[in-house]
Formats: structure tokens, sequence, C-alpha cells
């Protein structure tokens, strides 16, 4: 277990089940903003923002805990990076979310479907990340779920890549039409370039642990 590589003991515990517990809450953040596609609701969008507040007070224990001497000096900057990380995927989940409610609908339809396929692909990925995050605790490899993170981030890309494509020949005529939906659909698809960028401090901290 990576409790008996580090010193200390109730702190290092403390701190790894704080981050399992922001991982779940961000998980189910992504499932929630995936709902709020599926069902077209703009009400829904709100439990993104309580999701985020609740993460946001785990962060915050989470950083507390370390600076009171959890984990070696050596481990603790990556670690922090790691949990920042975290906190920009839930941002701009967030931001998306903020987004969508403004979303001119007649303009969205036209790329509706696959905006859900890459929101579903974000909460595989945070599914994954949580996973990887278990294999660094129980000395298990990271690679196969590092791998699998990869190519679900390559599959949004070309998505991503799809829907401007799509966007670029439907006409808008208000400024602020394409602004919304060039913005939401700028944070729905960087949320696996984040996920992926946690998912290498996983890889960094298991090689200086192990």
């Amino acid at each position: 277990m990576l409790e008996k590589l580090l010193s200390g003991g109730k702190l290092e515990k403390k701190t790894l089940e704080l981050i399992r517990k922001y991982l779940s809450v961000l998980c189910a953040g992504t499932e929630c903003f995936n709902s709020v596609l599926i069902s077209k609701s703009k009400e829904k969008t709100y439990c993104v923002e309580s999701l985020e507040r609740e993460a946001d007070s785990i962060k915050r224990e989470i950083i507390s805990t370390i600076y009171e001497g959890a984990f070696l000096p050596y481990i603790r900057p990556n670690l922090c990076t790691f949990i920042e990380i975290l906190e920009k995927v839930f941002d701009f989940l967030k931001h998306a979310a903020f987004e969508y409610r403004y979303l001119n609908f007649k303009i969205f339809r036209d790329v509706e479907e696959d905006c859900i396929k890459v929101s579903k692909f974000n909460v595989e990925m945070c599914k994954l990340l949580s996973k990887a995050f278990e294999c660094l605790i129980v000395k298990d490899n990271l690679r196969e779920k590092n791998l699998a993170i990869r190519i679900y981030e390559k599959k949004i890309d070309e998505l991503k890549f799809e829907i401007i494509e799509k966007l670029r020949n439907i006409h808008i005529e208000n400024f602020w039409d394409g602004k919304v939906i060039s913005n939401f659909i700028d944070y729905l698809t960087n949320l696996s370039d984040l996920i992926e960028d946690a998912s290498d401090y996983l890889s960094i901290l298991y090689l200086s642990l192990h």
C-alpha cells in the first residue's frame, strides 16, 4: 500500500480518502452535465454548480491536510498540482453549464448529437481517472488506464474538428449567439485535455513513489 512507503500515516490516509471523494464528486459532475444535454434541461445545469461548491470545500481540506504535514516534501508539489488540475476540470464544467443556459437551440441542434458524444466520453474519462488513482494507491499498473484516457481524448479532438466544421456552415446573425456556442464548445471539448494532464501527473507520482 502507498501508506507504507511514506512517512506519517493518519494525514496521508485522510488525504487519500479526500482525493477519492473529490474524484467521485467530479465524476458526478460530468454525469450531471451529460444528463443536462440528454434531457435538454437548462434548469438541471445548476446541479453542476452545487457539486462544484462541494468539491471546492473538499479541495480546501485536501490542501490544508497536505500542509499539515501529509506526505514527504518532494511528493507534495506534484500532488497539489494534480488537485489544481482537477479544480480546473470542474471550472470548465461549470463554465460549460453556464454557457448552455444561453445557447440558441436553433443553432445548437445541428451539433447537439456530437456534443452529447463528447460529454459521454468526458464521463468515461473521469471514471478512468478515478480508477487510475486507485492504481496509484495499490501499486497497480497505470499504463492501461492512461492509454484508454488518451484514446478518448483523441476521439474528442476528432469530434471537436467535426463540430467546428459544422458550425462554420451555419449562418449566425447574432454576435452573442455565436460567442456563446463557441465558448460552450471550447469548455466542453477542452475538459478532456485537462483530464489527460491529470492522468500524466498520476504517472509522475507513480514513478516517484514506486
